[in-house]
């Protein structure tokens, strides 16, 4: 299984990306995925996750009402629009998935994890 992160850039606040997690090798309707990020100096931290169907998301309290998860089954890609970014939103992301309908927020929960696409939100 490889997860390929994507998308990450340098952006002011208030302003907005879009993060792409291409999935191969692996049957991607029959996977959950997730977004975690991890600021320097800080521990990685949930972001948001999907069910295998789409019809299921979660998301971190720090990002509620900000950023929106979604994925293309038909294109092995999970998306992550973040809008409204602030300069705490200065990450690194990473894309993770399991091979189970839905995760929810430990890191524990999933087997697979992309190599992480850079964020940094100035002010």
């Amino acid at each position: 299984v490889q997860l390929q992160a994507s998308g990450g850039g340098l952006v002011q606040a208030g302003g907005s990306l879009r993060l792409s997690c291409a999935a191969s090798g692996l049957t991607f309707s029959t996977y959950s995925m997730a977004w975690f990020r991890q600021a320097p100096g800080k521990e990685r931290e949930f972001v948001a996750a999907i069910s295998r169907s789409g019809d299921l998301t979660s998301y971190g309290d720090a990002v509620k009402g900000r950023f929106t998860i979604s994925r293309d089954n038909r294109k092995n890609t999970v998306f992550l629009q973040m809008d409204s970014l602030k300069p705490e939103d200065t990450a690194v992301y990473y894309c993770a998935t399991a091979p189970r309908p839905f995760s929810g927020y430990g890191e524990y929960e999933y087997d697979y994890w992309g190599q992480g696409t850079k964020v940094t939100v100035s002010s």
